[in-house]
């Protein structure tokens, strides 16, 4: 299964965008209950502005969280890249660590966000475990199991450890793309021979075929035999907001922000 989804989402890539490990860490805190391309909106103002990781430590709250309102819980992603800021100035010169345990220990950071800036901007190989990629890896069979932490560890004693970040890209493109949460387009999935999940979702061609997202959604239907012209014209935009999450721009005001920032931003086992 791991080799065709390689074959299938040769583009697979981390779709946050980031020109360093301060930027991709910043990314990561704000994707938390949002898209990434609704990340990625907010984000060229935000990294024109804030450059150094003295720059989040020194910020105007109200002016930050203004730029952030787009990403939804933006009081509490304010507060903690603020923190962020002030923790790296005051423990590593202003510079991200490359070391998981170091990252963990960081505001806003748990396992998943420090795996994410592990293996793109420092090339160390991690697993991803965010909501696609638990998802379909209990669909696949590779695991039976809710824990994030757990699923990052049977995994790894799955797959070898070179392919780790680039397997958590290619499962979560595939989760964005054609194994959605509501309803998998099981009869356009390159993958159908082998999942033993296989009629979670439609498993007629047509009806598959018109699940499937993204620029190249007629590619991942031929690479299924399926025929690409089944596939609509407004499947071809980009993945838009998955399922069950929240992107809201006003935050409800009966709710703290550190109650927020555990629950919403990085409520992972660090």
């Amino acid at each position: 299964m791991s080799r065709v989804l390689t074959e299938t989402h040769p583009d697979a890539h981390c779709e946050l965008d980031f020109t360093n490990p301060l930027e991709l860490a910043v990314a990561t805190i704000l994707s938390a209950q949002t898209t990434d391309v609704r990340v990625n909106q907010v984000t060229p103002k935000l990294f024109q502005q804030y450059r150094t990781a003295a720059d989040y430590a020194a910020a105007d709250r109200a002016e930050m969280e203004q730029l952030l309102r787009p990403t939804g819980f933006f009081r509490a992603k304010t507060n903690s890249l603020i923190r962020l800021g002030q923790a790296l100035v005051e423990e590593y010169d202003g510079q991200i660590p490359n070391k998981l345990d170091k990252l963990v220990k960081l505001p806003g950071i748990g396992r998943k966000t420090a795996n994410v800036i592990l293996g793109n901007a420092f090339g160390v190989p991690g697993i991803t475990v965010d909501t696609h990629f638990k998802r379909l890896t209990n669909r696949f069979g590779w695991v039976d199991e809710q824990d994030e932490v757990k699923i990052e560890f049977l995994v790894g004693d799955l797959i070898e450890k070179r392919d780790w970040t680039m397997l958590s890209h290619r499962v979560i493109f595939h989760g964005r793309r054609v194994c959605h949460a509501r309803k998998p387009a099981c009869g356009a999935c390159a993958l159908a021979t082998m999942c033993p999940s296989y009629g979670t979702g439609p498993t007629e061609a047509a009806a598959a075929a018109k699940l499937l997202k993204g620029p190249r959604a007629r590619d991942l239907a031929a690479a299924a035999g399926v025929d690409p012209d089944l596939v609509p014209a407004a499947a071809l935009l980009a993945p838009e907001e998955p399922e069950g999450q929240l992107a809201a721009a006003v935050e409800p005001a009966s709710v703290e922000p550190e109650e927020r920032l555990a629950a919403s931003v990085e409520p992972e086992v660090r």
